[in-house]
């Protein structure tokens, strides 16, 4: 029977970039329970996020109650549930036993996890207080977290088409078509595949890509290297990096953690909403009401969405940083100057996907 180490969970089940929340309040907790649960049970993927529905649940029926003993209970079993929810990914990743349908019980789990939380603590807390505050921050809540959902989604097919078009313009063939539909989320035919740098995609370097992946590099030592192997360099977010110089290095040193720039994402949201919102209770737990709730609930919806306006933004800048990249590689390839022969399957200078 295989026995898994904390070191294997570490290696095959760890992403690469994650949340703060996740790596630092998280993973050192969940990582241990997965080593348990995987040598000593044959608790499934889907059973454990059942078990954290109804963790969930409980912390729904805690925050409805409304009083201070409730909430901390509440945020505890919301916390405990999120756990849970991180143990089922790494389960399937360690065993192999991951499933499609899995994932989307998981990613619907989720969603009905936290907005039954939300709804059921702020409407528990109109019905203690009176105060239509509660009301007001339900539907707010409730939009920032679905509009990061819909933003997410399109900010990455367009950065896809962006790579699709900007490779076929480099290997000398016709861009790729945008996308018919600028509304539609699905992925185009075969998309799924889009060889990763340094793949199959003809010797076609994305700094980004490069960068997401070896954090300890940074975009000179990029076009460096790959420049010894003959490959086409590609950066669409120059424009991004001449604005704000000092990007770079904090993006490697949170890299270097695990941790991803994007520092309030959705992850945080949920966690400021349905934790340290309803832990502040035990600052004055003799008073019914004097929470700060609200303080904590506003300012998490204006961090997430200051965050959401910085990835329009920057997705702004590579839009610009794409039409000129693209004019260049059809000027070059319309020049005669093909391109360049193609590297090895894996260019020796980074792991291989």
């Amino acid at each position: 029977m295989t026995s898994f180490t904390l070191a294997d969970v570490r290696e095959r089940t760890y992403k690469s970039r994650d949340a703060w929340w996740t790596v630092f309040l998280v993973d050192p907790l969940a990582a241990r329970l997965v080593v348990w649960t995987a040598n000593r049970t044959s608790i499934t993927p889907n059973q454990i996020t059942f078990g954290a529905g109804v963790l969930g649940a409980g912390s729904a029926v805690c925050f409805a109650l409304g009083s201070w003993p409730w909430l901390v209970a509440g945020a505890l079993l919301f916390h405990l549930s999120f756990v849970l929810d991180c143990m089922d990914g790494k389960i399937a990743r360690l065993k192999g036993t991951g499933s499609v349908f899995g994932a989307w019980v998981d990613f619907v789990f989720d969603r009905i996890r936290f907005f039954g939380c939300m709804l059921a603590l702020l409407i528990g807390q109109w019905a203690a207080t009176g105060e239509v505050v509660y009301l007001v921050l339900a539907p707010v809540v409730t939009f920032l977290d679905l509009l990061r959902y819909l933003n997410g989604a399109q900010v990455a097919k367009t950065r896809q088409t962006m790579r699709q078009q900007l490779r076929a313009a480099a290997e000398g063939g016709a861009p790729a078509p945008a996308a018919a539909d600028p509304e539609s989320t699905e992925t185009e035919p075969g998309a799924a595949g889009e060889p990763e740098a340094g793949g199959e995609g003809g010797g076609v370097v994305f700094v980004e890509e490069v960068l997401r992946e070896n954090p300890e590099l940074d975009a000179e030592q990029v076009h460096a290297r790959s420049a010894e192997t003959g490959a086409r360099v590609i950066d669409v977010h120059q424009g991004f990096t001449r604005r704000f110089g000092w990007y770079s290095g904090l993006r490697a040193a949170l890299l270097r953690s695990r941790v991803r720039p994007h520092l309030f994402s959705g992850i945080e949201f949920e966690m400021f909403v349905c934790v340290v919102a309803p832990l502040t209770a035990l600052l004055s737990p003799a008073v019914p009401g004097a929470t700060l709730i609200v303080p904590v609930a506003v300012l998490s919806c204006a961090a997430l969405a200051a965050f959401e306006v910085l990835i329009v933004y920057k997705l702004w800048l590579a839009t610009r940083d794409f039409a000129v990249e693209l004019r260049r590689l059809q000027q070059a390839d319309g020049a005669g100057w093909g391109a360049p022969p193609a590297p090895p399957r894996c260019l020796p200078w980074w792991p291989s996907p």
